[in-house]
C-alpha cells in the first residue's frame, strides 16, 4: 500500500498520481511522491530527503534524479539515487541505474549498467542504515 515503510509507518506522500493518470512534462518535486499512473518526462527534486515510490502499475519514461527510491514499475531511462534506491520484484529499468546503496528483489529487472556513487557530502557510513531505515519508513 503506497505510503508505508516496512515496518508498516507511514511515510508521508505529497503528491499521488493515479493509476488512470499521464503526466507529460518534467516533475519537480520535494518531499514524498507516488506514482500508480505514467509519467513522460523527468522525475527530479534538489531536497536530499525525498522520496519517489513507482508502483507496479506506474512508470516513467525520462531520467530519475531521487534521493531515496522505491521501484516495483517501469523506468525508461537513466536513475540517480544518491541514497538508497530498492527494486522491488516487478522493477524494470531500461537504462543505467547510479546508486549508492541498493537492494535488488529477485526478478526486479535493469537493462543497463549498475553504477556506483560515492556517498554523498555529511553522508557518514556509519549511520547509513538508521538514515535509510528512517526515509523509507
Amino acid at each position: 500500500m503506497w505510503g508505508t515503510g516496512s515496518k508498516g509507518k507511514r511515510k508521508p506522500i505529497d503528491t499521488l498520481i493515479g493509476q488512470h493518470s499521464e503526466v507529460q512534462g518534467d516533475i519537480k518535486f520535494n518531499g514524498g511522491i507516488h506514482i500508480d499512473g505514467a509519467v513522460r518526462g523527468n522525475v527530479v527534486t534538489d531536497d536530499p530527503q525525498s522520496v519517489l515510490q513507482v508502483s507496479d502499475m506506474g512508470s516513467i519514461q525520462g531520467e530519475v534524479r531521487v534521493p531515496y527510491i522505491l521501484l516495483n514499475g517501469v523506468v525508461i531511462g537513466d536513475v540517480h539515487s544518491s541514497r538508497h534506491i530498492e527494486l522491488s520484484s516487478k522493477a524494470r529499468v531500461t537504462g543505467n541505474v547510479y546508486y549508492n546503496l541498493i537492494e535488488m528483489a529477485i526478478g526486479a529487472e535493469v537493462n543497463g549498467k549498475l553504477v556506483h556513487t560515492p556517498e554523498p557530502d555529511g553522508f557518514v557510513v556509519g549511520a547509513a542504515s538508521a538514515r535509510t531505515a528512517d526515509a523509507l519508513e
